[in-house]
């Protein structure tokens, strides 16, 4: 089976190849928000009446993650610090998650918001956290394929066959993880750990991109040939509250670069530097891919990752593959028991030896890299000692359809795993222009502020 290469935008992300070399079918993804629904599957933290907070399952349809933590807290009258959650989600989909309030029980209940609901709400004494998140389960349509009918049903099964023998997909990160109407958290990302926290601002606050409205290249124009952070302020449009909240911070204590990063919610902070990490990770597969070297069999140098009780790789756990435990370790590979890896960089990072090692070096060298880098003192949030992540990603109980020019999907994915990088494969489409696609109507029925 040979690869294809990736030609478009994804390839700016690392999305360099495609796995498969089936057709594609096209289509695109999210022409309605109910052709993409996301149920989270995670632990719930115990019951107790006696507890301070308060879990609740929170259904939301085309809301951004931080967007609607940001408005659940101010109908709360709590900062925002006081909701927690296990995972973000897709804006243009509806999505159902646990969330944590520090509130009465009384009062989540009574949220009243556009296209939201929670429900199932009762008190713990425990938070929710990171790690109470198992995966997620989805129900997808793509829309407007390529072909129809049998063709299209026979499309799908090609690259699902070479899939099934793959053990699953590639672990790529997908366009969320970056941006999908701008990617660029990752350019952020760089500018952070190389220490240059104004040019870091620029790229998010300016740096404008033809696909966005014209009030918000404006304004971005603007920022970027002025540098006048004031002056953008009155041009930025209200919903690019983010970035309103940099270049505010910036109009009132100019020069202070990192205060500006730092006055955005920690999670988005720390997303940046991820980003950048997960950049570096997709470049690393796709040149394994495109080296030929195997995703589901360790090499010499490899390491890997043991499964948890959950079959979710533990990431703290990795194992050194030598010539001394290579069969031992190929067998747990085969047998479902552990997980070839790729390193996301940071400051305690272990690379791979041998062959696998000299692709992550190169990665490394060809970004002037070096663990200090990840360490961040100026925003303590973004920085990062690094872990490793499976190279392949697990899909359980898949099953689709072909309805005319639509192909219907249900399947679940173990956490961090990016549903669009297994739509990728079947699509063989650009992620980033299916997503761009719906931008506009995805802000036409935005809830308001």
């Amino acid at each position: 089976m040979g690869h294809l290469v990736c030609t478009s935008q994804e390839a700016r992300i690392g999305l360099e190849v495609f796995y498969t070399d089936t057709p594609g079918i096209g289509g695109m993804l999210k022409r309605e928000v109910e052709d993409f629904v996301v149920e989270e599957i995670s632990r719930h933290p115990p019951e107790d009446p006696s507890g301070r907070f308060t879990i609740a399952k929170v259904t939301s349809v085309n809301w951004e993650t931080n967007r609607l933590v940001r408005m659940l807290a101010r109908q709360l009258g709590i900062s925002r610090n006081r909701i927690s959650f296990a995972g973000t989600k897709d804006k243009r989909a509806v999505t159902s998650q646990l969330m944590c309030f520090e509130a009465p029980l009384d009062d989540v209940l009574a949220i009243r918001m556009h296209q939201v609901t929670v429900e199932g709400a009762y008190r713990s004494r425990k938070n929710l956290t990171i790690g109470d998140l198992v995966g997620n389960s989805f129900r997808i349509r793509v829309s407007g394929c390529s072909v129809e009918g049998e063709g299209l049903r026979r499309r799908a099964e090609a690259t699902f066959s070479l899939l099934d023998r793959l053990g699953g997909f590639p672990n790529f990160f997908g366009v969320q993880r970056f941006g999908s109407l701008r990617p660029i958290t990752h350019i952020v990302g760089r500018h952070i750990v190389r220490g240059e926290f104004e040019e870091a601002c620029l790229a998010y606050a300016a740096n404008p991109v033809p696909e966005e409205g014209a009030e918000a290249r404006e304004a971005r124009s603007y920022l970027q040939e002025t540098l006048d952070w004031k002056g953008a302020l009155s041009k930025l449009p209200h919903h690019l509250m983010f970035e309103r909240i940099v270049v505010g911070h910036l109009a009132r204590e100019p020069g202070d670069f990192p205060g500006a990063i730092r006055a955005l919610p920690r999670n988005l902070q720390m997303m940046f530097v991820h980003a950048y990490q997960s950049y570096i990770f997709n470049r690393v597969l796709s040149e394994r891919i495109r080296r030929g070297l195997p995703l589901d069999q360790p090499l010499e140098g490899d390491v890997v990752l043991p499964m948890d009780k959950d079959g979710l790789p533990d990431h703290d756990k990795p194992v050194p593959v030598t010539r001394t435990n290579l069969d031992l370790v190929a067998r747990q590979v085969r047998n479902g028991r552990a997980a070839v890896s790729a390193v996301l960089f940071g400051s305690e990072s272990r690379l791979a030896e041998g062959l696998p090692g000299e692709l992550e070096g190169m990665m490394l060298e060809e970004e002037g890299l070096r663990r200090e880098d990840f360490v961040v003192p100026l925003i303590p949030e973004c920085s990062s000692t690094g872990s490793r992540r499976e190279v392949v990603a697990r899909y359980e109980q898949l099953s689709f359809d072909a309805q005319g020019d639509a192909l219907a999907l249900s399947f679940s994915l173990g956490k961090g795993c990016y549903a669009t990088s297994l739509l990728r494969e079947v699509m063989k489409a650009d992620m980033i222009e299916a997503d761009r696609a719906v931008y506009e109507l995805a802000n036409e029925d935005a809830p308001g502020e």
